[in-house]
């Protein structure tokens, strides 16, 4: 289960994701039970938990709003999503040469427009989504090594 502590126009609310089948959420909101179904399917990744000492979250400004975002192993800096939401583009391709602070994945999230940003330099090694994915919070995007 996931839990989300939003602030939609000044107000607040406890969203928890309790089970993702298909198209179909069950989620509570502030307690309350719900069933949504969205557009897509959402895709249901394992998670794969990185630590590393120097691990310092960045947030760069982006369209709309703020995105944070986390350092991997030095084996291969993997950008992931700091929210659920919908891949709108991807601007790199495996082979191709980033820059830290480029933007390699534009991310749809409440509403808004999120560049996604390389953290380092290097040569992308892996995309893992492609343009209409859904994700989840945490999930590994691209992996530059």
């Amino acid at each position: 289960m996931k839990n989300y502590k939003l602030k939609i126009n000044g107000h607040d609310y406890n969203v928890d994701i309790n089970e993702v089948e298909g198209q179909e959420v069950k989620l509570s909101v502030n307690g309350s039970p719900y069933v949504v179904t969205v557009d897509q399917e959402v895709k249901q990744q394992r998670k794969t938990v990185v630590t590393t000492s120097a691990a310092t979250p960045r947030v760069s400004p982006a369209a709309g709003g703020d995105v944070q975002k986390s350092n991997a192993a030095a084996a291969g800096a993997k950008v992931t999503t700091p929210l659920p939401g919908t891949i709108l583009d991807v601007f790199v391709n495996v082979g191709d040469t980033v820059k830290s602070g480029q933007t390699v994945v534009l991310l749809e999230a409440m509403k808004m427009e999120n560049n996604i940003e390389a953290d380092t330099d290097g040569t992308v090694k892996e995309v893992r989504v492609r343009k209409g994915d859904s994700v989840l919070e945490g999930d590994i995007l691209i992996v530059i090594g």
